[in-house]
């Protein structure tokens, strides 16, 4: 999932990202995602409101995966960049299944 908040791109990227400045307004912010959208990515791309409440509550500083169903939280890897492992995300998901 791509979450569009304040923390697109202010400071670094990699060098596939899309170029989308600072946000000042939500309607700035939806015509980001809109941007992402035309990008065809492989996951869902959902827009956070301008206080940031859901990056800061699962925002990847430094990385981190979840998982999630109906909602709610039931994986939350190590955080990385050392405890970054989508192995172990692989495993939880073939034990869930």
């Amino acid at each position: 999932m791509l979450i569009v908040s304040s923390f697109i791109a202010d400071g670094w990227a990699f060098g596939n990202n899309v170029d989308i400045k600072q946000h000042t307004t939500l309607q700035e912010r939806l015509a980001a995602a809109q941007v992402l959208v035309k990008e065809d990515p492989l996951c869902p791309v959902v827009v956070d409101d301008m206080t940031d409440i859901t990056a800061s509550r699962y925002g990847a500083m430094p990385e981190r995966l979840y998982v999630l169903q109906s909602g709610k939280v039931i994986f939350k890897g190590k955080r990385g960049p050392w405890g970054y492992d989508p192995l172990e995300v692989r495993a939880f998901l073939e034990k869930f299944n």
